[in-house]
């Protein structure tokens, strides 16, 4: 049996040529039974990476190709849930200690979180021990196998891998050898960068942007055959005829591997109740609080039972340590004197009106609760809290980062992806297309119909670049690449908070702004494995209304407050009616109107 054991996509942003869906369907397709994505310092594409192959029968691996300290790349590979806690904790260790976009890992830092981890030797092109073959440094290379196999022990495995290259086969020749005199066993893969020789050039083109080269001057930057793609186990087996056993171990090591996304051990963290006191009871306690408050005394009979309802269910899906938290945001808003106000469909609970988590009263409005949390859906509930842009915000933020710690809350990432316009400024400079020509393309972007084989003929109308092969190619490879993922940004406000170290679970690394980190997944891959976040969304205008109602307390003594607002204003219908509403806040839209 052959399993492919060292697979990049995408996600190793600007290095592999493929999707990870693409990935896994061509694995399925080739009658691979297991395949490992190892991404470059990051498991961003791990979750539709894992969701895809399950999906098709494939037991996927997930693991990460490690940045050392010189440049080089490790495999690392986890057996179990511990093992993968190790790796997002060793990508957090070397992300968070250097600059944005930075990665440095030491021999060290193996050591500290290498339990339950396989470790490649790596690939021919910058692998630890082969690089330093390759190049002649046979000293280097004894001290670095020394110190890999003394860390990982019997999981540590020297890697073959063929690509017809000639430089290639000195280093497995050395690594055979070292094998023969040291019993450290081999293990083939294909170090496999695209799904298929078609999108070798998505990887060559991704090589040039990296590397600031175009097509004339990379020269050995890019791939010199095509040979990193997904080959069937009758491939592998007669490419390595004479080193079948190193075949075979790829159905050992894999056989080896006990761990699932589908188990990541992630709980939502457990509020800080009174003595006395369990989640379930304080809740209750606030809430019953909360409603004598927001109805003066005078609870309607519908109230109460919607209340009761709610809390059931909240209890039955353990989520009372998720609504405690919000509340917890809100009262420290309250405290500093800062607006916030619930959105979407968290307006539909009674329970959330009540803890003064949303304006609107959902029991005498007949909103639907089941909209915002059901147990039949499956779904974790989403609660958006509205905030006023600029300090206020950010000192919501760093109040969740004191009160969970720097490991404990962390913003969820959103992956930036080729659009036209980004696709047209790279890809033009690879193919050295005349700046003027690439910034007259670009401004025209948003006219162009997205991925549906119209750019070419829009280019040509639009553009003195004459029709040639080179003109043909990078019209095609624009199309190709759009929403391939070109590198790690901020959500405008989703945040996770965890019970215990969140960098156990996804790792962390800095964001752009200081005093913020990220986790390595968007808010779609946080929610597909469990994890439930909360939205501090900045809007300006909330920041206007604010201060209109400061206004209204300084100068009419009138304390106004959004939950009583009356619903049957006159002028507020007529307004409606006519579609009048340029600059009222949320009802601007030509959608709204």
């Amino acid at each position: 049996m052959y399993c492919e054991l060292h697979t990049s996509s995408a996600f190793s942003f600007l290095r592999g040529g493929s999707l990870p869906e693409r990935l896994a369907e061509t694995a399925a397709g080739n009658g691979i039974p297991v395949m490992a994505q190892l991404d470059r310092d990051n498991v961003s594409g791990a979750v539709r990476f894992h969701r895809k192959a399950k999906e098709l029968g494939v037991k996927p691996v997930i693991g990460a190709e490690i940045t050392m300290f010189d440049g080089t790349a490790l495999p690392l590979i986890p057996t179990t849930l511990n093992g993968y806690q190790n790796l997002c904790q060793l990508l957090t260790e070397a992300k968070l200690r250097a600059e944005k976009g930075e990665h440095r890992a030491t021999f060290d830092d193996l050591e500290q979180f290498s339990e339950d981890i396989i470790c490649l030797s790596g690939s021919p092109d910058d692998g630890l021990l082969p690089t330093a073959i390759r190049n002649g440094e046979r000293p280097v290379t004894e001290h670095h196998f020394d110190r890999l196999r003394s860390i990982y022990k019997d999981r540590f495995y020297l890697e073959l891998q063929r690509h017809l290259r000639r430089d290639e086969e000195s280093v497995n020749q050395h690594l055979i050898e070292l094998s023969e005199r040291t019993g450290v066993p081999l293990v083939a893969t294909n170090g496999v960068l695209y799904a298929d020789r078609y999108d070798r050039e998505i990887a060559d083109l991704f090589t040039c942007i990296r590397n600031s080269s175009t097509v004339r001057t990379a020269g050995r930057q890019m791939s010199l055959n095509a040979e990193r793609f997904v080959k069937t186990p009758a491939y592998m087996f007669k490419l390595f005829a004479d080193q079948r056993r190193a075949v075979e171990m790829t159905g050992e090591i894999a056989s080896m591997i006990d761990f699932s996304m589908d188990r990541l051990g992630y709980k939502f963290p457990d509020y800080d109740v009174p003595v006395g006191e369990t989640m379930q009871s304080f809740l209750r306690r606030i809430t019953r609080k909360g409603t004598f408050q927001r109805y003066s005394g005078k609870v309607p009979k519908k109230v109460a039972g919607q209340i009761q309802k709610e809390l059931a269910l909240i209890e039955k899906l353990d989520l009372c340590g998720y609504f405690l938290v919000v509340w917890d945001i809100v009262n420290f808003c309250r405290r500093h004197d800062i607006l916030v106000q619930g959105r979407g469909s968290a307006a539909n609970s009674a329970v959330c009106y009540c803890l003064g988590i949303t304006a609107v009263d959902p029991a005498t409005s007949d909103l639907l609760f089941e909209r915002f949390l059901s147990e039949e859906r499956e779904e974790c509930p989403d609660i958006d809290l509205d905030l006023p842009s600029g300090p206020d915000r950010e000192l919501v933020i760093q109040y969740l980062y004191q009160k969970y710690g720097r490991h404990g809350a962390a913003m969820t990432a959103n992956i930036i992806t080729y659009r036209q316009r980004s696709a047209i400024r790279e890809t033009g400079k690879v193919f050295e297309i005349p700046e003027d020509q690439v910034g007259k393309l670009a401004k025209l972007a948003s006219h162009f119909r997205h991925s549906d084989g119209d750019f070419f003929e829009r280019l040509r109308e639009n553009s003195d670049l004459g029709v040639s092969k080179r003109v043909a190619k990078f019209a095609e490879l624009v199309e190709r690449i759009q929403d391939y993922p070109r590198h790690l940004g901020q959500h405008s406000g989703g945040m996770i908070v965890f019970k215990g170290k969140l960098d156990r679970v996804v790792p962390l690394e800095p964001a752009s702004m200081p005093g913020r980190v990220v986790v390595q997944w968007d808010k779609d891959d946080c929610a597909n494995v469990g994890i439930i976040k909360v939205d501090l969304l900045g809007l300006g205008m909330l920041a206007a209304v604010r201060d209109t109602v400061n206004l209204i307390r300084d100068h009419y003594k009138e304390e106004v407050d959004l939950a009583k607002l009356p619903k049957d204003d006159p002028l507020v219908y007529e307004t409606l009616q006519k579609a009048d509403t340029v600059g009222m806040f949320q009802v601007e839209s030509r959608a709204q109107m």
